[in-house]
């Protein structure tokens, strides 16, 4: 499903982080654990498509993402990979629907109206559809991010601090909803998370503090 060799990236003027090697299996749920400067969204991003690597290969499904021309990369990204960061980052001047509509737009699918207003019932979410973002709460927010995420039914479903600014309670019921739509999408989840309070719920784990502990 993801694997990658030799991995590494650098800043401008920064140190060089390199990576340790990653394989993932299809429906093989997986924490990147790290302290701030540890790298974590760096690896997040290099295997999502969203940063080229300064050395090293990243296969998502057999395929070297990093052969695609630009275009191509965007595309393939589009269509088989779903991010939810820790802030919605929802287009303002759209209502929930069509801001999933454009997801749907954007991967060359076709715009499917009742598939995006099943799943919003799926979060519990369908009463939105026709809000906008600034009409609903922080934790309907995050639900219409992962709706607008798995809309397309991704290969790998990326989560970046999704649990980051919750409390005990919060970090719960959002971990059991990303594992319960990703396995209801068939999709693979990742997350990058210095919380460790959600360590217990993976069996697959890469703790970026063991290998990279001083970068900034």
């Amino acid at each position: 499903m993801i694997a990658t060799q030799e991995l590494s990236f650098q800043y401008k003027g920064g140190t060089r982080i390199k990576f340790p090697s990653v394989e993932i299996q299809k429906g093989q749920h997986t924490l990147l654990l790290g302290n701030s400067g540890t790298g974590k969204t760096t690896l997040l991003n290099l295997l999502g498509g969203l940063s080229k690597p300064t050395e090293g290969k990243v296969w998502i499904n057999q395929k070297d993402i990093y052969q695609f021309g630009t275009s191509e990369l965007d595309q393939f990204r589009s269509q088989h990979i779903g991010f939810i960061f820790q802030e919605a980052h929802l287009l303002k001047n759209l209502t929930i629907l069509e801001n999933i509509q454009l997801a749907q737009s954007l991967a060359k699918k076709k715009v499917n109206k009742s598939e995006i207003i099943s799943v919003l019932h799926k979060l519990q979410l369908s009463e939105k559809a026709h809000a906008y973002p600034n009409e609903l709460s922080r934790g309907q927010l995050q639900r219409a991010a992962i709706a607008r995420a798995v809309i397309n039914k991704p290969l790998l479903l990326i989560a970046d601090e999704p649990t980051a600014s919750l409390d005990d309670q919060n970090t719960d019921r959002v971990l059991a909803l990303l594992m319960e739509i990703a396995d209801q999408q068939g999709a693979t989840l990742l997350i990058a998370t210095h919380d460790k309070r959600i360590k217990n719920s993976f069996s697959n784990t890469y703790d970026l503090n063991t290998i990279n502990p001083n970068n900034n």
